[in-house]
């Protein structure tokens, strides 16, 4: 790898590396700069260097933002979040469009200047919603999805169709406490630590490779009201420390599991 830098003018700014002992791969980050302006040839030099190991290479200019559609239902705090943030640049993505099953955000989408779309779902719809969700990938060149609290359960094709590309947050601390209402479970059984995950989405449903994620402390006197304020503010976090780390390409796959190059 550094021949092939040294071979194109480059100068090494940040590396990171990791042997996986459970897959056997490795995985290697490197931030270059370089005085040759053409990518095909620093693709190339890259290349010749690493032909024996015929390495799965990606290579992106820092400043060519990853395209991403966000998907949402009712709630808006995610989506909020994460507009607000791009808006004050503080996620390095372009999101051009937010997709609903609802039209209740339309307003929060365009009062950032985002196109919305509406695209219901039903049981009976479902197959040709999911085909229109690939449609509008297409179209936007969108490079990934980010399902900012999007309540629909996507199907096993759409999952294979877009592997390591659709992020999903969960208002749990995975694993533990499944389905649509964690934080009552959580406050049965008198936790003392409520959380978010954020993780990419798989047919195992919330069982995908984790990203991101992180907890709040909670007592005995807090209601399940008062979880919730708290676990909206968790995810928000979450979802957006997880969108930064995969635009920047610092999440690779090793089977089920991630390997994370934080900055």
């Amino acid at each position: 790898m550094a021949q092939g830098i040294v071979a194109v003018g480059g100068n090494i700014l940040e590396n990171a590396q990791f042997s996986d002992p459970a897959t056997g791969t490795f995985c290697v980050r490197t931030g270059f700069e370089t005085v040759e302006e053409d990518l095909g040839a620093v693709r190339r030099a890259l290349s010749q260097e690493l032909v024996s190991f015929s390495p799965t290479l990606a290579i992106r200019p820092e400043d060519c933002r990853r395209r991403a559609i966000v998907m949402v239902s009712k709630l808006d705090h995610c989506l909020v979040d994460l507009l607000y943030r791009l808006r004050m640049g503080e996620l390095p993505i372009e999101v051009p469009l937010v997709v609903s099953n609802h039209t209740d955000l339309r307003e929060v989408a365009r009062r950032e200047g985002v196109e919305f779309e509406h695209v219901p779902v039903t049981p009976d719809t479902k197959p040709a919603a999911e085909a229109k969700l690939l449609d509008l990938v297409k179209a936007y060149r969108a490079d990934f999805v980010i399902l900012a609290r999007y309540m629909q359960v996507l199907s096993d094709d759409l999952c294979r169709q877009m592997p390591g590309r659709i992020i999903n947050i969960h208002h749990s601390f995975l694993p533990g406490f499944k389905g649509a209402r964690p934080y009552h479970q959580a406050y049965q059984r008198g936790v003392k630590l409520i959380g978010a995950t954020a993780h990419y989405v798989t047919a195992d449903l919330d069982e995908g490779p984790i990203i991101e994620q992180d907890v709040v402390r909670v007592g005995h006197g807090q209601s399940v009201d008062d979880l919730v304020i708290l676990g909206r503010d968790v995810e928000r976090v979450v979802l957006a420390r997880a969108v930064a780390l995969h635009a920047e390409e610092r999440v690779m796959l090793a089977g089920p599991r991630t390997i994370v190059f934080r900055p």
